[in-house]
């Protein structure tokens, strides 16, 4: 039994989706005329209430398309230290768009909007960045999976309006933090101007991640998107994996959330680990004790057909999914329980 907890972005397409993606009517997308791409950008963009929304091949393009959206060569953007926009996307930030970004020590990758207020470089200062935008992380990738409390994004949106800063949402997971919390994606339309949304992490499909947002900055996506390179033809087959992952695979996300926390309680009993951060959703981040060998103990899971990830600073990295099933998450448990590890 193998068992890939490295990340969600493991899954495979299940002889269903499978199905429904070699029944899917394509065209070509450069030209608009995939149906089923059309129709996946239509029933995303009114899940979130928004104008519109374009299909892209990645999350780290969507996201890198919005920055280029919302900024000018030398201006600055706010995230947090651990956002995946400056840490996970290649230095994308500088070299598509020529911006900066300026930091935050936020809490497990979440800043709140009296950070973003702090933040702000003087409009008339001319020294110094022009900000132009706000970038957010829902749920936080190296945050381990933790969700934003809605009601801060809101004051942040505000802090945003007053200072004329666009607001941007990698929500590369959101839709794990839909399902944790409850909320709406219209929620999130209402505040955000540009939100990206995966389709290939815990829903399940083998590629694709789709940029949904108000309509002035929608209009400039297309162009952007063939810039980076991200035009594709008959890509309905695809788009047809992640139409059916919304409709079969994303409320049994809190299923994956559930082995989450229980291999959170497995790993906080065990000798060898010391921390074990909150967990939220599907991800789970913890530490050994001092003493404890990383790279042994991490070597004594492979031999045993488990991997998992390493992310520096001692920090280890569990994330469960759709293929992560039942049996494997009962042999898992039985073995952290054991003194076989």
């Amino acid at each position: 039994m193998i068992i890939d907890l490295r990340s969600d972005t493991l899954t495979k397409p299940t002889p269903e989706m499978l199905q429904a993606m070699m029944q899917a009517e394509v065209g070509d997308d450069v030209y608009k005329e995939d149906p089923t791409v059309n129709k996946l950008e239509e029933h995303i963009a009114h899940l979130f209430g928004m104008d519109a929304a374009l299909y892209f091949p990645t999350g780290s393009m969507t996201n890198q398309a919005a920055i280029k959206i919302h900024t000018q060569p030398g201006e600055q953007l706010i995230a947090d230290k651990y956002a995946h926009v400056y840490n996970y996307e290649g230095g994308g930030v500088s070299f598509n768009s020529g911006v900066s970004c300026k930091l935050v020590d936020g809490h497990r990758g979440m800043i709140t909007a009296e950070q973003v207020e702090e933040n702000i470089n003087p409009p008339d200062f001319y020294h110094s960045p022009l900000t132009s935008l706000v970038c957010l992380e829902n749920t936080t990738n190296k945050g381990g999976g933790a969700c934003y409390d809605f009601r801060e994004i809101v004051k942040i949106r505000k802090v945003c309006d007053e200072h004329g800063l666009g607001l941007h949402l990698d929500g590369a997971r959101l839709w794990n933090a839909l399902v944790a919390t409850d909320e709406s994606p219209k929620d999130y339309g209402e505040v955000f101007d540009t939100i990206s949304v995966c389709l290939s992490k815990g829903l399940g499909a083998p590629m694709g991640s789709v940029l949904v947002g108000k309509q002035k900055f929608m209009d400039k996506a297309m162009r952007v998107r063939k810039v980076l390179g991200g035009g594709m033809r008959q890509v309905g087959f695809m788009a047809a994996a992640g139409l059916y992952a919304l409709e079969h695979n994303w409320q049994r996300m809190a299923e994956d959330h559930r082995k989450a926390q229980e291999l959170a309680t497995a790993l906080a009993a065990h000798a060898k680990v010391a921390l074990v951060e909150p967990v939220e959703t599907n991800i789970l981040i913890f530490k050994l004790r001092p003493e404890v060998d990383e790279l042994k103990f991490i070597q004594q899971l492979k031999e045993k057909q488990i991997f998992i990830s390493a992310l520096g600073k001692g920090k280890l990295r569990m994330v469960t999914h759709y293929d992560y099933t039942d049996a494997m998450h009962a042999h898992l448990l039985d073995l952290l329980s054991s003194k076989n590890l």
